[in-house]
């Protein structure tokens, strides 16, 4: 079986050249954006370490039953750590107890492999903790971390993995992809391509997940609603997504809005600049070269601001709601 690792296949290349130069190294980070590959590319390098019928050296079989098991992330010498669902950070006390399950000798694997997913999630104390691990490795151990960012976690760490920076697909490339390997419509994967600016696994996963899709969709055309409804409408509307009942989803909601917004602002950016630079919602082109009619590059600018510091500002716990009303308050600029 192939990586099938598309548009990485540079470090596909270099993690199998390791395999079959039997230079493995014990600690690997991989860095890029969200949706970009990451964690495909982690399981991969498990399944090429760990297939017990490798087609050739370096590759999976991707049948075998720890090829199967691997890649539903449930196979007895593979550790997943990530996020606790109601902490969105990477506790002392998970790596605490990954060490413990990486003190014992590999069950029926060559490796045990660990993957420590979104691993800038890490509160600094986990990421400590990790170090003596990292410093001395148990033989037969190799941990595959991934990450946002290499600036995002501590230097300490970061320089005892092997770096691999992925990096997005160009839109042609992304698009192209999609078509021949998914077979998803040539329309479809234009807009998906554009969508996720180029980070594959993103865009599968919105194929994969279409009322995900169209929810994303829904809430843009709420934006151009909103654009053109009065400030009790838009009080209104803020008081819906920063309902605090439901406190489980308060925050994304959240975060999903303002980052919605603050791509459809952009894309408002480019088309009032004449930049040749790709939009994001394709399919909302025609409705944003219209807004953008309206608008002046200074104007759209300073929402762009406002929009990227409300994030900043979230991530603090801020009053959402607040922020919301701040911002939706400035939306009078645009005369329908």
């Amino acid at each position: 079986m192939e990586w099938m690792i598309h548009g990485h296949e540079w470090a596909a290349q270099i993690l199998q050249k390791h395999i079959t130069q039997n230079n493995v190294r014990h600690a690997y980070l991989l860095s890029g954006a969200p949706g970009i590959g990451r964690r495909s590319l982690a399981i991969r390098f498990a399944q090429a370490l760990n297939c017990t019928q490798p087609p050739a050296s370096g590759e999976a079989c991707g049948e075998c039953r720890l090829c199967k098991q691997i890649a539903k992330m449930q196979q007895a010498d593979l550790t997943i750590t990530r996020s606790l669902e109601d902490a969105h950070s990477i506790k002392v006390e998970q790596i605490r107890e990954l060490q413990l399950n990486l003190s014992l000798a590999p069950y029926e694997s060559k490796y045990r492999v660990a993957i420590l997913l979104n691993f800038h999630e890490a509160t600094p104390n986990a990421q400590n903790a990790l170090l003596k691990t990292l410093e001395e490795a148990p033989t037969k151990v190799i941990l595959v971390l991934t990450a946002d960012s290499v600036e995002n976690l501590l230097p300490t760490i970061v320089s005892r993995c092997e770096i691999l920076r992925l990096r997005p697909l160009s839109i042609e490339a992304c698009s192209s992809a999609l078509q021949t390997h998914w077979q998803i419509p040539k329309e479809e994967s234009i807009e998906l391509a554009h969508l996720t600016a180029g980070k594959i696994g993103q865009a599968v996963y919105y194929h994969q997940t279409p009322e995900k899709l169209e929810t994303m969709h829904q809430l843009v055309q709420d934006v151009f609603d909103l654009l053109g409804s009065s400030l009790a409408e838009r009080f209104e509307y803020a008081e819906k997504i920063t309902d605090t009942k439901k406190k489980n989803v308060y925050r994304e909601s959240i975060q999903e809005n303002l980052r919605i917004w603050l791509s459809l602002w952009r894309d408002f950016y480019i088309c009032t600049s004449g930049s040749e630079m790709p939009l994001t919602f394709i399919n909302f082109k025609s409705l944003s070269q219209k807004t953008a009619k309206k608008l002046t590059e200074p104007v759209v600018y300073q929402q762009l601001l406002q929009l990227e510091n409300a994030l900043q500002q979230l991530d603090v716990n801020l009053n959402g709601r607040l922020l919301v009303e701040t911002i939706l308050m400035d939306w009078s600029i645009v005369n329908h």
